[in-house]
């Protein structure tokens, strides 16, 4: 790649900065989602979303705008969440690695759902590997929630670093889904190690696939 085309990139992704405060979203990282939405059509108009690290809302008015009014999302954050104005959306303030995060979550929205995703991330550390291991941990949980409350046929997505123990975390994941895929959206910033895993076609608990796609 010339110091040119670099450059390039680097303004491309500093726009989405400047696009969020133009088109109200709370955050840049509504761009990636609506990306990955715009790729694999995981989400429909109608659905039923659970949106775990929610805070501060970007990706919750993506998902509103994707449903619609005949759809619903529940926003989950340890920290509370201003409101928005769509009736489609509900917040809870929860940590979803506390003993009632299930409970409360279920209470909150009984019925299974079409998609949970995860945003969430740890406080980060500075050491990678303590916050590569952190990541994966929310990972998990929140694998945890979408085994608890995804429907047959929904889809996960979840955010992950890049680290020792993501191919241990995918082998987990891939036992659930038809399909399962490492995403990296272009409004990533450069110097993130982040990714995506989207596992689509949930097959429930009980059910392993014979034969899985992955990319």
């Amino acid at each position: 790649m010339t110091k040119n085309s670099s450059w390039i990139r680097k303004r491309q992704r500093d726009q989405y900065f400047r696009l969020a405060k133009e088109k109200g979203y709370r955050s840049r990282a509504a761009f990636k989602l609506k990306q990955i939405i715009r790729s694999y059509k995981f989400i429909a108009r109608g659905d039923r979303v659970i949106e775990l690290g929610a805070a501060p809302g970007g990706w919750t008015q993506v998902v509103a705008e994707t449903v619609g009014n005949n759809g619903y999302v529940l926003g989950v954050d340890v920290q509370p969440i201003s409101p928005l104005d769509y009736p489609q959306v509900g917040f809870v303030t929860l940590d979803i690695a506390s003993e009632l995060a299930a409970k409360t979550i279920t209470d909150k929205l009984p019925a299974k759902v079409d998609v949970v995703l995860s945003d969430m991330s740890p406080n980060i550390s500075g050491t990678w590997e303590l916050d590569h291991s952190r990541q994966i941990h929310l990972a998990r949980k929140s694998f945890e929630i979408a085994q608890l409350k995804l429907r047959i046929g929904g889809n996960f997505l979840v955010k992950v670093f890049q680290g020792s123990e993501l191919d241990t975390y995918l082998q987990e994941v891939r036992t659930s889904f038809r399909t399962v895929r490492l995403v990296r959206p272009p409004a990533t910033r450069a110097s993130s190690a982040e990714l995506y895993v989207l596992g689509l076609g949930y097959l429930g608990m009980s059910e392993m696939p014979q034969n899985y796609r992955e990319s």
